[in-house]
């Protein structure tokens, strides 16, 4: 880790564009109650396995769960995302649901942080359930509908604004296909109109891509999603994060066989094989416990700074998506990019916040030593 510190102290003052986008939430962090002691004073539902037994001997008859929210916060891939790249200084410009006509206040630090917002409709809202073991999202997407191609594409001044945005930028983001209904029409209409007015350049920029779940879509959906994503190679280096979940999914869709072996191995197969059908620069995914990759014809994998009882897990996934995103952006090469990946998302489980520059060179110094808890 002594190499990626001294590459990330010699990118001090970097300079990088990127654009994010389309989704937005005002997320609730909640704990459920267990048993209360007093007005005060309570304890905690652990594990989502305690809640699900909770709900389950409920059934036939009626249960109250008192939720006790522990903070609102800016919430949504895309802003999630940008909020970590901001702390770390990359000019953004943001494009996606925030509030209209004006924005909401929870968003405004990041907003006041961007060199440009560009707010659609209204954000939607999250109820995140926190456990010690993981999360549970309970989303209210409806306002998410009104954002369909004509709607983006009108807000920033039609296929030319869009073009000028992109050949300013290093990467371009599109986060949160799940619960954007109209997503793929987006995507289909930068293809269509957008892409002719694009500058060739020496090295294609970078586009990152970020499914959300997609249990819940169909494997029509999903599949056209996919292969959207591969036909952005044309004009970028296409980048498509997942999570453990997420990756077996897409696997089965493109009809990638699932082997029956230990789970790294198991893992590395799919990776493999799915970034193999996509056609694209790279797939990258994290399980809690680490994050691996393919590019090209090689394969990495790294062991995350793992956290048993994090402050925030709401927004990890997105803050290691930063981290990765950040390290390709500027040229570090993929175990570092992983590194780098993990390592935010570490300190942001820890911190409740997403690090500086500075900060994750601190940490990664402190991890390094053994020092990180």
């Amino acid at each position: 880790m002594q190499n990626l510190v001294a590459a990330l102290e010699a990118k001090k003052g970097f300079k990088l564009n990127m654009i994010i986008g389309c989704d937005g939430f005002v997320d609730e962090i909640i704990h459920l109650v267990d048993k209360r002691q007093d007005y005060a004073n309570y304890t905690r539902i652990r594990t989502i396995a305690d809640y699900g037994q909770r709900i389950s001997r409920a059934a036939g008859l009626s249960t109250n769960v008192e939720m006790v929210t522990i903070q609102t916060k800016l919430g949504g891939n895309g802003p999630i995302l940008s909020n970590a790249l901001l702390e770390y200084g990359v000019e953004l410009v943001y494009v996606g649901a925030l509030g209209a006509p004006d924005i909401h206040p929870v968003f405004k630090p990041m907003v006041d942080k961007a060199k440009a917002v560009y707010s659609l409709i209204n954000a939607a809202g999250t109820d995140a359930l926190e456990f010690e073991d993981g999360k549970i999202m309970m989303g209210k997407h409806a306002v998410l509908a009104q954002l369909d191609w004509e709607t983006f594409k009108n807000g920033l001044g039609g296929p030319e604004g869009i073009a000028k945005l992109i050949n300013e930028s290093q990467l371009f983001g599109m986060e949160n296909w799940t619960m954007l209904p109209h997503m793929s029409a987006i995507w289909e209409g930068l293809i269509t109109e957008v892409f002719p007015l694009l500058e060739d350049r020496k090295e294609k920029p970078l586009a990152f891509f970020d499914l959300a779940d997609p249990e819940k879509r169909t494997t029509e959906d999903l599949l056209k999603a996919v292969q959207l994503i591969g036909r952005f190679e044309d004009k970028f280096r296409a980048i498509l994060g997942l999570n453990e979940k997420e990756v077996y999914q897409v696997a089965e869709v493109l009809g990638v066989d699932i082997i029956d072996a230990p789970d790294a191995e198991k893992l590395k197969h799919a990776v493999v094989e799915t970034h193999k059908k996509l056609g694209i620069y790279c797939l990258m995914v994290h399980p809690v416990r680490s994050a691996c990759c393919a590019i090209g014809d090689e394969y990495f994998t790294v062991d995350g700074p793992y956290c048993a009882k994090p402050v925030l897990t709401t927004g990890a996934g997105d803050n290691l998506n930063s981290g990765f995103c950040l390290g390709q952006a500027l040229g570090l090469d993929a175990l570092s990019s992983l590194t780098l990946g993990v390592a935010t998302s570490g300190f942001y489980v820890r911190n409740a916040k997403s690090p500086t520059f500075d900060e994750v060179i601190g940490f990664i110094r402190a991890w390094d030593k053994g020092e990180v808890e």
